[in-house]
Parts: structure tokens; C-alpha cells; sequence
């Protein structure tokens, strides 16, 4: 069983028990989150398309950590005008660990 949800504007295709990386969310580590916005549940083989959403579903998480992403190098250049520019950008996340899918 899985689900298509958005989560902080995202859309993710979410299995219970599954660990995944979302945008920093405002919730305390160890914290249960729900996310109402279920775009699609699969069920063995039985599909549930929402219109935009499903009503009534839900996906129940807990949140495991925050963290910072890996460090991504943006380089700008342009040749024969000595215009350089190099800027790192690290990107804020949450670890969060699916706990239930209810349709």
C-alpha cells in the first residue's frame, strides 16, 4: 500500500514504515504530524484517485530529526568578461518516518 501526499508543497509517494527528507517543518522532534492532502492511495492493486484530493485520508508521521542537506556549489560565469561568482547554499530539512496510511 502506498500514497501519492503533498507535504510543504511537495509531492511524495509515501509506504509505511518509510524514512524520507522534506522541506524544514515546524514541528519538535519526536512529534506526530498529519497530512491531510492525499492526492492517491493504492491499495493491492485498488487505486483511489483524488479530485484534487481524497476526503477523509490521512497520512500519519512522527518527525525523527532535523538537519541541513548536503552543500550545493552555484558557480556563475562568463567567459572573457572576468565575471566570477561562486555561492554555497545549504538546504534546511526534516527526517520524517511514515507511521500510518488511512484511506
Amino acid at each position: 500500500m502506498y500514497a501519492i501526499v503533498e507535504i510543504a508543497g511537495q509531492q511524495f509517494k509515501v509506504e509505511k514504515d518509510q524514512q524520507i527528507f522534506v522541506h524544514r517543518l515546524k514541528e519538535e522532534e519526536g512529534s506526530k504530524v498529519d497530512f491531510d492532502n492525499v492526492l492517491l492511495i493504492d491499495n493491492d492493486g485498488k487505486v483511489n484517485v483524488g479530485a484534487p484530493a481524497i476526503k477523509g485520508a490521512k497520512v500519519s508521521a512522527s518527525v525523527v530529526r532535523h538537519v541541513k542537506g548536503d552543500k550545493v556549489i552555484v558557480f556563475k560565469k562568463k567567459r572573457r568578461k572576468g565575471y566570477k561568482k561562486k555561492n554555497g547554499h545549504r538546504q534546511y530539512l526534516t527526517e520524517i518516518k511514515i507511521e500510518n496510511i488511512k484511506g
